[in-house]
């Protein structure tokens, strides 16, 4: 038995095998041994966030309260839309927070998970960003100087491909297997002005394309079957969540009694018996 709040599992890639840690109250289990075990997870009501610790009775943007929501450059509108990056009208929240994951270089990459799908992630953030989309294949097309350029190269991408993981189709089956390299090199023919455009703007050096010295990643998930129908486990709604683990892709668990995104309930109390 484990008890603690709970935070997103950490991940590992072994050859391409991918194994999942969950940490509570100090204790770290690979979930991985859990397969085919019964488990039970039950959520006591109690919430802590993350930043300052407090107890809160909601959790906004994956475990803040609503004042470090509020506060915090890492809730700020720009970190779902980097694009919309304003720290260099110096007005972002947290300067220093974002001089250290911002103003650093990132990645945008191509993935395969309920389909084809263009991302953006920081530069120490691979390959457990993919892994966490529970993306089969995934590549690396640009590295860019900060946060706000990969924004703009996935702007420009998003007008041909989408930018969303469907969960739903992620969690029934691994997608069909794609020639990511001949993805890359359609995509960037298709969008080669928008990239020079971006490049005559900010300089040579803020994109680097990396066709030449990058190769196509594959993941092969900890599932023993994928369901056929997907039902949602609502741990607020029903904070007893029982069933026997099938398999774990993305932030998941797959259990025979429905899904569960543990991400979700991060800050959550938990007590997890198996």
């Amino acid at each position: 038995m484990l008890h603690g709040n709970i935070r997103k599992m950490s991940t590992e890639a072994r050859e391409g095998q991918v194994f999942y840690t969950l940490t509570l109250g100090g204790e770290s289990l690979l979930v991985n041994d859990l397969l085919s075990k019964k488990v039970s997870l039950h959520l006591d009501g109690v919430i802590h966030c993350t930043n300052c610790k407090k107890v809160t009775k909601k959790s906004f943007s994956q475990g803040f309260c609503y004042n470090c929501f509020r506060k915090l450059a890492a809730c700020d509108v720009c970190i779902m839309s980097p694009e919309k990056c304003h720290f260099h009208l110096g007005t972002c929240r947290e300067p220093e927070w974002a001089e250290q994951y911002c103003m650093q270089s990132h990645y945008v990459y191509l993935a395969n998970s309920s389909a084809l799908k263009v991302g953006i992630t920081r530069g120490d953030q691979l390959p457990t960003r993919w892994i966490d989309q529970g993306a089969t294949q995934a590549r690396a097309l640009f590295r860019v100087q900060n946060r706000r350029m990969s924004g703009l190269v996935e702007t420009l991408f998003k007008t041909q491909v989408a930018d969303k993981t469907n969960w739903r189709n992620m969690l029934k089956g691994n997608s069909l297997v794609m020639d990511l390299e001949h993805e890359q090199e359609r995509l960037i023919g298709q969008l080669y002005e928008g990239l020079d455009a971006l490049q005559s703007e900010f300089g040579l050096q803020s994109i680097t394309d990396l066709s030449d010295e990058n190769e196509t990643h594959e993941f092969v998930y900890p599932v023993i079957e994928y369901p056929t129908k997907i039902t949602s486990l609502n741990a607020e709604k029903t904070p007893l969540i029982e069933g026997t683990l099938m398999g774990i892709k993305g932030q998941y668990w797959i259990l025979d009694t429905g899904v569960i995104n543990i991400r979700k309930y991060t800050g959550y109390q938990a007590t997890l018996t198996f």
